[in-house]
């Protein structure tokens, strides 16, 4: 493994003495960047980005490349999980991601399988070793995830709830119950 040439934000997460406050911005890798646009449409569409490592990597190094940030961010969706799991994840033109298969009893959430990352998710694990390749050292490369709340929210509603009445439906039995396939999935 590669020392790191910039290992503020990793300092600073430790509490430990820092020269500056690190910097990295939510969205690092965004419509903003008309270099992220041409990437977009060299994919083709936005899944088509993100299941893509090489693209995800351009994408993911853009913003380092323009700016002195102390950290990259995988360049990936929230939603990958509950994808992997089985949902059909997809983006309506206009209204963002949907899921095909909604989440709505117990023997739906009984019938989640917990994704292996490297079958159900290879592409995002192949992101990441083609993303650590390319930093090469240079900043620590930070993932990410929805939170289960906003997990379990899209899939109930199968998109964005859009009002505080139909998350409310998504109960906390369903949640208690997702909570351990979501650890298992996302810590591994």
């Amino acid at each position: 493994m590669t020392a790191l040439k910039n290992d503020r934000f990793l300092r600073a997460l430790l509490k430990q003495p820092v020269d500056v406050t690190p910097v990295w911005m939510m969205r690092q890798a965004g419509r903003y960047l008309p270099e992220y646009r041409a990437s977009r449409a060299k994919a083709g569409d936005f899944m088509s980005l993100c299941m893509n490592p090489e693209l995800a990597c351009e994408v993911t190094l853009q913003p380092l490349d323009r700016y002195p940030l102390d950290a990259a961010i995988l360049f990936s969706d929230i939603l990958t999980v509950p994808d992997a799991m089985g949902l059909g994840l997809y983006f309506e033109t206009g209204e963002g991601p949907r899921f095909k298969k909604v989440v709505s009893s117990m023997a739906d959430i009984e019938a989640l399988p917990i994704p292996d990352p490297e079958q159900d998710l290879g592409y995002v694990m192949d992101a990441v070793r083609t993303i650590r390749r390319e930093l090469n050292g240079r900043v620590p490369l930070i993932g990410f995830s929805g939170s289960p709340w906003t997990l379990a929210t899209y899939m109930v509603e199968g998109a964005r709830p859009r009002t505080s009445a139909s998350r409310k439906r998504c109960s906390m039995k369903i949640l208690r119950r997702c909570m351990p396939c979501w650890t298992s999935s996302l810590s591994r």
